[in-house]
C-alpha cells in the first residue's frame, strides 16, 4: 500500500546534500548586461494560433526580451472581459508542459466571458524577480513582467475590465501566491494546486533548490544565501496577511494512486504510468504537508479560503485540469464582483 508519509521521507532525504551546498552559495558574477533597450514594454505581434487561440509577442523591458503567450480571446472578444492567467509548472511549458497541452482551455471557457492568457517560458524561475542574472537562466523579472508590464498589454488589446485572477501548478502554485504578495490589489483570486507555499523554513528551501537547480540556475541568484531576508520577505506562508480580501482556492491529493493514474490515462504506456505514482506520489505527498500547513496559517489569520484535499491523486496534469474546472466557480464570482 503507498505511504505518503513514507514518500515524503524517503524523497526528502535526497534533498539534504544539494540543501547543504546551496546554503553556503552565493551569487555567482551576472552575465555581461544586454546592450541598451527601449524603456517602456510594448505589444509587438498578435497572430490567429490554433483554433480560437492568438499568439501574442510583447517586449518586456524588464526581462529585456520578446515573451511569447497563448491568449484564449473572451466569448465574446469586442466586449469587456476580465482576464484569467494560467502558470505553468517548473519546465515552463516546454516538451509539452503546459496547460496547452493537457487542458481542455478552449472547450471548457468556451461560453465564459474571460480572456485566459498562457505566458511561455519561466523553467525553474519561479515567476520572480531575481536579484542577479544567471549564467544558465539568464535574466528572470518575472514578476515584474507578470505584474506591472503585461496586465496593460493584454488589458488594451482585448478589452480587459481590469479584473485579473491567477493560478498555477506545482512550482508556480507557490508563486501565484508570491505575486499576490508582491503586488497587493492585482489580483482578486488566485488558484494554487499542488504547490509549497512555505518556502523560507528549511524543507521549503531544498525544495526551491532543488527545483532551480533541475534547470541548472542557482538559488543563490534569485533571494540571496537562504540566510538572506528576502527569502523570508517572498515566503507567502509568511507574509500570508497581504493576501486578506483575495478569494483563495487551494488544493492538493495525498500522493496514493487515484482514477487518473491508470495506463488508459496515460495512452497506455506502463513507463510513464510507473513513474506518475512513484515520482507524482512522493511529490504529491509533499505538497499535501506543505497544503495543510498553509490551511492552519490562513486559519490563524482568520483569512478565507477554499481547501480542496482530495483522497488521492499524484502530481500530474488530469487532476490539475480537474483542480481549474472546480475552481472557476469561485474565479468567476471574484473577477464579476
Amino acid at each position: 500500500m503507498f505511504d505518503p508519509r513514507r514518500a515524503l521521507r524517503r524523497f526528502g532525504c535526497l534533498w539534504l546534500p544539494l540543501l547543504a551546498a546551496v546554503a553556503l552559495a552565493a551569487p555567482v558574477p551576472a552575465e555581461p548586461a544586454p546592450p541598451p533597450a527601449p524603456a517602456e514594454s510594448r505589444l509587438l505581434t498578435v497572430t490567429p494560433g490554433a483554433g480560437r487561440t492568438q499568439r501574442v509577442a510583447v517586449y518586456s523591458a524588464a526581462m529585456r526580451a520578446d515573451m511569447g503567450l497563448t491568449v484564449f480571446p473572451a466569448r465574446d472578444p469586442d466586449a469587456p472581459a476580465p482576464v484569467l492567467y494560467l502558470l505553468n509548472g517548473a519546465a515552463g511549458g516546454i516538451d509539452g508542459s503546459s496547460w496547452i497541452d493537457h487542458a481542455d482551455l478552449a472547450g471548457f471557457f468556451a461560453r465564459e466571458q474571460v480572456t485566459v492568457v498562457v505566458p511561455d517560458g519561466g523553467e525553474g524561475s519561479y515567476f520572480t524577480d531575481w536579484r542577479a542574472d544567471d549564467p544558465a537562466l539568464g535574466r528572470q523579472r518575472w514578476a515584474t513582467f507578470l505584474t506591472a508590464e503585461l496586465p496593460a498589454l493584454i488589458d488594451g488589446e482585448f478589452h480587459g475590465t481590469g479584473a485579473a485572477a491567477v493560478a498555477g501548478i506545482s512550482m508556480a502554485a507557490a508563486s501565484v501566491f508570491q505575486l499576490a504578495v508582491a503586488a497587493p490589489g492585482r489580483y482578486r483570486a488566485i488558484g494554487s494546486y499542488s504547490g509549497c507555499v512555505r518556502t523560507s523554513d528549511p524543507v521549503g528551501q531544498a525544495m526551491v533548490a532543488a527545483v532551480v537547480a533541475r534547470w541548472r540556475g542557482n538559488p543563490a541568484n534569485m533571494w540571496g544565501p537562504f540566510t538572506d531576508p528576502a527569502w523570508a520577505a517572498n515566503d507567502a506562508y509568511l507574509q500570508a496577511e497581504k493576501l486578506r480580501g483575495v478569494a483563495l482556492y487551494v488544493s492538493a491529493g495525498t500522493g496514493a494512486p487515484g482514477r487518473f493514474d491508470t495506463v488508459e490515462e496515460l495512452d497506455g504506456n506502463p513507463g510513464k504510468l510507473a513513474d506518475q505514482i512513484t515520482l507524482g506520489g512522493a511529490l504529491e505527498a509533499i505538497t499535501a504537508r506543505c497544503t495543510h500547513q498553509l490551511q492552519d496559517r490562513l486559519r490563524q489569520l482568520d483569512i478565507p479560503a477554499t481547501f480542496d484535499f482530495r483522497p488521492t491523486g499524484t502530481h500530474s496534469w488530469k487532476y490539475w485540469e480537474q483542480d481549474l474546472h472546480n475552481s472557476w466557480p469561485l474565479f468567476r464570482a471574484a473577477l464579476n464582483r
